[in-house]
């Protein structure tokens, strides 16, 4: 389809708006006319602003004479959304916002104008419905308390270990089967070892204090338990984890769980772990490729309940090709018998460099994503929504929740979503992110992105990261 903006130059806006409504499309952004079968024409002209669809043999034409004063973007990008519910005869529930943090909008809009014009301003100008707003508060306001226990020379650390046993037909991450990539992992943690070092040496010549720990991935538990224990070792020399109150491992595919690793992480002081199902529907596994059944998700949940975990997280998806409303529910039901203190409710998300980019075959559709994130909301009535992101090409341009029991909130997950402290991070794929804490100012640095790059330019990435010191001299 063809995007024709004349008058203005709004593209981002109005490309991510079609895009809630066309997910799967490619949307060509030109600002001259162009002949198409499936056409969108914006158009500003003085005061006067206009929005055309021409939509396979349909037509729809909209315009609006607006005040000197108005914001033309979001009128335009009103018009436009009135215009494409009109044609699709659907309405997307976060109405025109695309952004990635909707509750760090909430937040700024409560701290200029008070959280009742917030929330006026999210549902009359925004046209979010009432059920995201009443979320996006309720977010905002378990963020906020948590945002307050960051201090200005605070810190967190991110170790990636881009590895897992196979790769999901969903991800996007950088992530590598350890059937390709078995040979770079001893010589990885290697090096990790060696930057983990080097950033301990940074943070501790700069005072910074250091709050939370987070290994992510890829699967961190794909590593043996002794190469687990390496890196533990050598976060714990390098950095002072005194005032570290939450320290986080995604053991995140329930096939690389093993007692021997579960002891590793505990008594090496690990407090949180991320055991992920996804869904407890096995047919649904299969689809996506994971090679575990939901009867080991649940042993293993048990294995980490018996090695004295008692702050787990899980992760479900909503629209796994497959899945149905049924079945979705099964897999509530069943995180709600087993109870760890973290739920997290993806959105499947059509990423470009995932195996399901370009294939719709079999994809549930936004309606029922929305059907499944409600009934989520619904079940999982014992826990608070305490962070919130949202992902572009997300089925029915709908959220990712984290739920927790009350106290069990991950501040890491809420420090790097808001940005509202440094995160370094270490290891392939990894982005250092530098917050000024005087301003919104953030830099970031970018690690390598793959193990093999990675492990053949480390003095490269050293020198690199070097530039953390003159980031905090210049403030």
């Amino acid at each position: 389809m063809v995007l024709v903006n004349k008058g203005h130059n709004f593209n981002y806006e109005t490309e991510n708006l079609c895009r809630v409504f066309f997910p799967l499309e490619k949307i060509q952004v030109v600002n001259e006319d162009k002949d198409d079968t499936r056409k969108i024409t914006t158009e500003k002209i003085n005061n006067r602003i206009s929005v055309e669809l021409n939509f396979d043999g349909k037509e729809i034409s909209l315009e609006k004479v607006c005040e000197e004063d108005d914001d033309f973007e979001l009128e335009i990008a009103t018009l436009l959304f009135k215009a494409l519910t009109d044609l699709t005869d659907y309405i997307p529930r976060w109405g025109l916002l695309t952004g990635v943090r909707p509750s760090k909008l909430m937040l700024k809009l409560c701290e200029e104008i008070g959280e009742e014009k917030a929330q006026e301003y999210f549902k009359e100008k925004l046209l979010v419905s009432d059920e995201k707003t009443s979320l996006a508060m309720s977010v905002a306001k378990c963020e906020e308390k948590i945002i307050s226990l960051s201090k200005p020379q605070s810190f967190s650390l991110y170790i990636s270990i881009p590895f897992c046993p196979t790769r999901c037909n969903y991800c996007s991450f950088v992530s590598h089967s350890i059937e390709k990539t078995k040979k770079l992992m001893a010589p990885y943690v290697e090096n990790l070892c060696e930057e983990i070092k080097l950033t301990g040496k940074i943070a501790k010549d700069l005072n910074l204090n250091l709050e939370t720990v987070y290994f992510g991935g890829g699967t961190p538990t794909t590593l043996t338990a002794e190469q687990l224990e390496k890196l533990l070792d050598a976060v714990e020399e390098n950095f002072d984890l005194s005032t570290c109150f939450e320290y986080t491992v995604e053991a995140g595919r329930p096939d690389t769980v093993t007692k021997e690793k579960l002891d590793v992480l505990k008594r090496k002081g690990v407090t949180r772990i991320s055991i992920n199902p996804q869904t407890f529907n096995d047919k649904v596994l299969e689809n996506i490729g994971r090679k575990h059944t939901s009867e080991e998700t649940i042993s293993a949940f048990r294995m980490a309940r018996e090695a004295g975990f008692d702050n787990i997280n899980m992760d479900l998806i909503a629209g796994l090709s497959g899945d149905t409303l049924e079945s979705f529910s099964h897999t509530l039901d069943v995180i709600n018998e087993l109870n760890p203190e973290n739920v997290t409710v993806h959105t499947l998300a059509l990423k470009r460099s995932s195996d399901l980019a370009g294939d719709t075959t079999g994809l549930s559709g936004g309606k029922v994503a929305n059907d499944m994130i409600n009934l989520s909301h619904e079940k999982l009535s014992s826990y608070i929504p305490y962070y919130m992101y949202r992902q572009s090409k997300s089925l029915g341009n709908l959220e990712n929740v984290g739920w927790c029991k009350k106290g069990y909130e991950c501040a890491y997950n809420i420090f790097m979503m808001e940005e509202c402290h440094t995160i370094l991070a270490c290891g392939a794929g990894a982005v250092t992110k530098l917050k000024d804490p005087d301003s919104n100012v953030i830099e970031r640095i970018f690690n390598f992105k793959y193990p093999y790059e990675y492990n053949d330019r480390l003095q490269e990435l050293f020198e690199r990261k070097k530039r953390i010191y003159g980031f905090y001299s210049e403030r």
